[in-house]
């Protein structure tokens, strides 16, 4: 399985907006340049993380973006989920129904299990998590200098 951009991507935005909480509001075409994105594409994906209510637009011309709570309470699963749908590997595990053999299927079993797992692990990392650590990267890159 392979995450599409719209998740890459995604998760950039936000992690952005994460780095610059509480700064005020963040314009998108400030993000499309510091992440390397289009300002198009960004515009695509906000939506439907405003939609799902983990961003807030700001009107006007002191408009732009910010998230709509604290890093901290924002987990990658959440993110995910809001530009991509459902983790589940394999539609039937989400649907059951869609397959006569679901009942009885190990190879539903095995899909079943690895979507939980994966699933887990993004609630576990939260923006906030992110944030720290790309800010220590950065930090840490500042730090080095040839002689």
């Amino acid at each position: 399985m392979k995450l599409s951009t719209k998740g890459r991507y995604g998760t950039r935005l936000m992690l952005d907006l994460a780095i610059h909480y509480g700064q005020g509001r963040i314009l998108l075409k400030d993000i499309a340049h510091r992440q390397d994105i289009s300002n198009k594409y960004l515009g695509q994906l906000i939506m439907p993380l405003k939609n799902s209510g983990l961003v807030q637009s700001i009107r006007g011309s002191h408009g732009g973006y910010i998230l709509s709570r604290e890093p901290a309470s924002i987990n990658l699963k959440q993110v995910i989920e809001a530009v991509e749908g459902s983790l589940s590997l394999v539609e039937c595990v989400d649907k059951p129904d869609i397959c006569s053999k679901s009942d009885y299927c190990v190879n539903r079993e095995l899909w079943t299990k690895l979507s939980e797992d994966m699933s887990h692990t993004l609630e576990s990392i939260t923006l906030k998590d992110l944030a720290d650590k790309q800010k220590s990267k950065t930090a840490d890159k500042r730090l080095m200098y040839d002689i």
